[in-house]
């Protein structure tokens, strides 16, 4: 588990830019459950966190259609949250950082860490955003 004055700021670059931060399973259940596309970032303290998937995700935002539901959870930190939304995620296994993208609580697309390890934030960012024209 990593300390929290480590997590915070890293939580924030997203809780900033309208992400919920869900930190139980319960939360991670009605956040799916909603309707209309919720995205779920899986964020973690690794550099590619760091440097593609956080800042790509937050360019992805810059888009004509968006997610109606923003949030995150938070991998080695909010242990049970995380947990509870990789059940949703399956068949993909676990993997820190993955962005997931929901439409009335089907998964609809994934991007798994083997996705934005060595790809930049923009594209990350046109990914997520060809995901959003289409199940936005």
């Amino acid at each position: 588990m990593y300390p929290a004055e480590i997590v915070m700021p890293m939580k924030e670059q997203l809780t900033s830019n309208g992400f919920e931060d869900l930190t139980t399973p319960e939360q991670v259940e009605a956040a799916i459950a909603k309707s209309g596309t919720t995205l779920v970032v899986v964020n973690s303290v690794c550099g590619c966190a760091a440097g593609a998937a956080r800042p790509g995700v937050v360019l992805s935002l810059d888009n004509d259609k968006v997610p109606t539901n923003l949030t995150t959870v938070f991998a080695g930190f909010d242990k049970d949250a995380v947990a509870k939304a990789r059940e949703f995620f399956a068949p993909f296994p676990p993997s820190s950082p993955a962005v997931a993208l929901f439409k009335d609580g089907e998964l609809v697309h994934m991007l798994e860490r083997h996705h934005i390890e060595g790809h930049s934030a923009a594209m990350i960012a046109e990914n997520l955003k060809q995901a959003y024209n289409e199940f936005a």
